[in-house]
């Protein structure tokens, strides 16, 4: 008989405990990324009080990810099998960087500080397509320099409006759905190369255009 008193334990042995507890981790996460999500939404908190919190949960849940991603079946899967409505926290955890990047919350005209972000901006491209052009293919070799791409790209007055950041959040994308030990295709290379490459172009010739108005 059954003695309705009794704890109820969630493991027996202390792997299934660790199991259990990440778990629970990687649940708070995803609530606490769907609030900072809605709260951003609504001018809760500005954006300085935004992006470093939205960082810090997505580093967060990709050290978790490491851990249980493979006893989960994706981030959807989890939110299905626990009955999780969260689109917000969903779609922050696909794009992997905060909204402030996505969407280009930040702006600049000119002055020593614009002209530092303009050579931070250029390193990024030639970084990122120098890894390209020396063969490398794994999500953890490429996923960081085309983070920095992006976050010093999307702080351009315009970039919102530019036909590369399609291209290069597209890639991010990609990139952000897969382990850290898988590659891209040959023919995703030669892709992600022509497109940031014309990303890069277009970078430039916008900038010089903003010079002449």
């Amino acid at each position: 008989m059954m003695n309705l008193d009794e704890e109820v334990r969630l493991w027996t042995t202390n792997a299934e405990r660790e199991k259990t507890e990440n778990l629970a981790t990687l649940y708070s996460i995803m609530n606490s990324l769907e609030y900072l999500e809605r709260a951003y939404v609504r001018d809760s908190v500005n954006g300085k009080e935004y992006a470093p919190a939205c960082i810090k949960l997505l580093a967060q849940y990709k050290s978790l990810m490491k851990l249980v991603g493979d006893d989960i079946g994706g981030v959807e899967t989890f939110m299905k099998r626990f009955k999780m409505d969260h689109p917000a926290a969903l779609h922050r955890l696909t794009v992997g960087v905060p909204a402030t990047v996505e969407h280009s919350a930040e702006a600049t005209d000119g002055g020593a500080e614009a002209g530092k972000w303009v050579a931070e901006t250029t390193q990024s491209f030639i970084t990122f397509m120098d890894a390209l052009k020396l063969n490398l293919k794994a999500k953890d070799q490429l996923h960081p320099f085309l983070t920095d791409l992006m976050s010093g790209y999307s702080r351009f007055k315009g970039s919102g409006e530019w036909e590369g950041r399609g291209k290069i959040l597209h890639w991010l994308i990609t990139l952000n759905a897969m382990k850290a030990s898988d590659e891209i295709t040959e023919e995703q290379s030669r892709q992600m190369l022509f497109d940031i490459e014309n990303a890069y172009n277009e970078f430039f010739r916008s900038l010089s255009s903003n010079k002449g108005n």
